[in-house]
């Protein structure tokens, strides 16, 4: 069986947010599927979608922290510049940090370890909602 749904996140300030929850909470045919593989698609090119540490937010400021210094806003060498001095950096994330995570899915749920959740990587200050694509493939129940 196949399943295609686009989410609308809600709007995020910058920085890493765990999102693992409010993708559940919107994607409730997950629980049909028995075994298979789930994929997440963000369709924007200034935000990112990765795995990582679950449990300790401080993670996620360093995440934040480390990529700022990486890609800063307002660089002089960065020619694509109308669209603020955040959009190009938030360019450079998500290219770095990915537009997809594909989990595997068994009895009803995602498959993630322990410690594991998705985050979205919001690398805009003014962002609004962001819509991933979840698009899943398995045996159901």
């Amino acid at each position: 069986m196949w399943l295609q749904k686009r989410i609308a996140l809600k709007p995020r300030p910058r920085g890493f947010h765990l999102i693992t929850e409010e993708l559940l909470g919107l994607l409730p045919e997950l629980r049909k599927f028995r075994i298979g593989i789930a994929h997440f698609f963000i369709q924007h090119t200034s935000a990112s979608l990765v795995l990582n540490e679950n449990a300790d937010p401080s993670v996620r400021r360093d995440l934040e922290t480390h990529l700022r210094s990486l890609a800063p806003d307002g660089s002089a060498h960065y020619t694509h510049t109308l669209e603020g001095e955040d959009d190009m950096p938030a360019h450079i994330k998500s290219c770095l940090m990915g537009s997809s995570v594909t989990v595997p899915v068994g009895d009803g749920r995602l498959l993630l370890g322990t410690w594991q959740g998705i985050y979205l990587g919001e690398h805009r200050d003014l962002a609004g909602s962001r819509s991933v694509v979840a698009t899943l493939n398995g045996e159901t129940f």
